[in-house]
């Protein structure tokens, strides 16, 4: 048996919460966990890497390198989220890198093999893993349509809005959230320039609907920015 704290990596969330003390051994947590310096790659032009990860503190960078040499941000995640090969398909990264980020980091891996198997032995936690990876996909389908159907400003307010809904729910009225994105990761998760952005968020802080600075983001009444512009 492992170390209470490497115990309580994943104890304390949801999907993980039901499993026995047999199961936890079958995950092998003791020999996968793992800690990262900040900027450490996790990995790197990942093609063959076939392993899942879950978060349990600090921030990832998702991305890959484009044709020109340039890092292109996909997404940044943070402590509960998954990622890595969360289709359980072999070989289906293409290409795509995971860093740490802001801070050192700490997380374990499974490999595909093993987390098969402890889904075809546990059917309620198969159930709850598919539909946090279904609500993944769909965000990430949801974040394309928006890239291609709105405006800056409205793609703007969209992301924030999923931000204020993903650390409280969709029936928050007013939240502050750790601010963890830099102007210039959010113009890259939008599809925007770090001017346009910083111009943007100071003219939804102006019309009130957040204030904004280095250690938080907050919303005033989120009900107002999912109606202003007709988010949705």
């Amino acid at each position: 048996m492992f170390s209470d704290d490497k115990w309580l990596l994943i104890r304390n969330y949801d999907l993980w919460a039901h499993l026995t003390d047999e199961e936890y051994d079958e995950l092998n947590i003791v020999h996968n966990f793992i800690e990262a310096r900040k900027g450490d790659y996790i990995y790197f032009e990942a093609f063959h890497h076939n392993k899942l990860y879950f978060v349990k503190e600090g921030y990832i960078r998702i991305g890959y390198i484009d044709n020109s040499g340039r890092e292109v941000i996909r997404e940044i995640i943070q402590k509960g989220e998954l990622f890595g090969q969360i289709t359980l398909e072999k070989s289906s990264l293409n290409g795509e890198f995971a860093q740490a980020y802001k801070s050192e980091v700490s997380l374990c891996a499974f490999s595909i093999e093993d987390f098969q198997k402890l889904l075809q032995k546990k059917p309620a936690l198969a159930l709850k893993y598919s539909k946090q990876v279904g609500s993944k996909l769909r965000h990430i389908e949801n974040r394309l349509l928006n890239l291609l159907n709105r405006d800056v400003k409205t793609r703007l307010q969209h992301f924030l809005l999923q931000l204020a809904q993903k650390h409280a729910g969709a029936s928050a009225n007013s939240i502050c959230i750790p601010n963890y994105l830099t102007h210039e990761d959010i113009a890259n998760l939008i599809g925007s320039s770090r001017q346009t952005v910083t111009t943007l968020i100071n003219e939804l802080a102006t019309e009130g609907l957040i204030t904004y600075n280095r250690n938080e983001i907050c919303f005033p009444d989120v009900k107002k920015i999912q109606n202003h512009g007709d988010v949705v």
